[in-house]
């Protein structure tokens, strides 16, 4: 009896190991065709250009053809949901955080579970986020923008553009307690314009969208929101160091795998986007566009997932914000 327990073990035991090396093969084998990356984001944004960078060199380590598929609508979540229904194990996600992040705060219902369907594998980039005044303002800092909207209560206008902006902006606008309407655009790119004619005071974006019109002279950057300074722009403080830290926030964006991922193939597409991330001209076309390159394991990704969720829901139980 003692000697079939044994021989029993031992066959068990000699399964999970092969099991085991096969799923470890399998992931050095990977992928055998074409690869395809969902990114719920238009044509031309910046979110679709650092996927096109990264697909570009992950194909070239590949060495099989790595396909940007445009899913833009409903801020983002047609293109997650279709990456989700693909159950492709030669796809791949490439978002911004709010799907992941802000929308299972702020949304009543999700046509995704993102713990279930969305397996985070690795940052890409951090966008970095800023706070925007149209020049005419004459104002240099943000102590000086707090004190001159403080003075002014209910004059002003503002704009947090898409995904996390308008929770942030609405939170710090609350915690200085500043009387501030905060307005709506249908596009962008209409909110851009009238920072720069002066018809609106105060813009929370990515550095990347509204560089244009500082770069004219319409507009000024008063802090961006990330714990470090943007290579872009060196000489605009962070909202830290501007004595402002609740406004902080990493706008990271990055790869997530389909359920089912094996941990093997999760990892080692890190260990590729890592090695992306490190190359000097990845690092130089991303730093041009406003980004900062930033690779992470699968480990600190989802950590860093968590953060931003629980300080969004911070701010929704504070201002009761919700769609």
């Amino acid at each position: 009896m003692h000697m079939t327990k044994v021989r029993a073990s031992a066959l068990v035991a000699s399964v999970v190991i092969g099991l085991t090396a096969a799923t470890a093969a399998a992931a050095e084998t990977w992928p055998q065709r074409t690869v395809r990356v969902f990114v719920p984001i238009g044509a031309g944004s910046a979110t679709d250009t650092a996927a096109r960078i990264y697909a570009d060199r992950l194909g070239s380590r590949w060495k099989q053809p790595v396909v940007v598929e445009n899913r833009p609508g409903a801020d983002g979540l047609i293109g997650v949901s279709a990456f989700v229904a693909a159950h492709d194990d030669h796809a791949l996600l490439f978002s911004p955080a709010a799907p992941v992040s802000v929308y299972p705060v702020v949304r009543e219902k999700l046509p995704y579970d993102p713990a279930r369907d969305l397996v985070p594998i690795s940052s890409a980039t951090d966008s970095f986020g800023t706070i925007a005044v149209p020049t005419s303002l004459n104002i240099a800092s943000l102590a000086q923008l707090v004190a001159h909207a403080r003075a002014r209560p209910g004059k002003l206008n503002s704009y947090g553009s898409a995904g996390v902006f308008p929770y942030l902006l609405a939170g710090f606008l609350q915690s200085e307690g500043l009387e501030v309407t905060q307005i709506s655009y249908r596009e962008q790119t209409l909110a851009m314009q009238d920072l720069g004619e002066g018809r609106l005071d105060l813009l929370m974006t990515v550095i990347g969208a509204i560089l244009p019109v500082a770069q004219a002279g319409k507009a000024k950057f008063l802090a961006v929101t990330n714990s470090k300074r943007s290579l872009t722009v060196p000489e605009v403080p962070t909202v830290t160091e501007a004595g402002y830290p609740e406004l902080a926030f990493e706008g990271f964006q990055g790869f997530f795998g389909p359920r089912g991922i094996s941990a093997e193939l999760r990892d080692r597409i890190a260990a590729d986007v890592a090695a992306v991330a490190a190359d000097p001209v990845v690092v130089a076309r991303l730093d041009a566009m406003g980004q900062l390159a930033h690779a992470t394991t699968p480990t600190e990704f989802a950590g860093m997932i968590e953060d931003q969720r629980a300080k969004i829901a911070d701010i929704v139980r504070r201002t009761g914000m919700k769609q």
